[in-house]
């Protein structure tokens, strides 16, 4: 499993964003505190505060392309 932070500032983003992860064969998921979503659910998205760095975890070792593909929503 791999983890990084990032951010949903707009709709588009969250729109671009679940296209993205939609293509996986893994697992993706979002923790915002003690809750966690489908990262392919735009419903289950629009539930967690959005204002603040969300964790994705991706339930696979080779996440690489993923992970370059989701590098405008990364922060540091």
């Amino acid at each position: 499993m791999r983890t990084c932070k990032i951010m949903l500032n707009t709709i588009d983003d969250v729109r671009n964003f679940v296209t993205l992860v939609s293509d996986c064969t893994y697992d993706v998921e979002l923790v915002s505190g003690r809750y966690t979503v489908n990262a392919k659910s735009i419903m289950g998205i629009f539930s967690l505060d959005l204002s603040k760095p969300i964790t994705l975890c991706a339930h696979f070792d080779d996440t690489d392309t993923l992970f370059a593909e989701l590098r405008e929503f990364k922060v540091a």
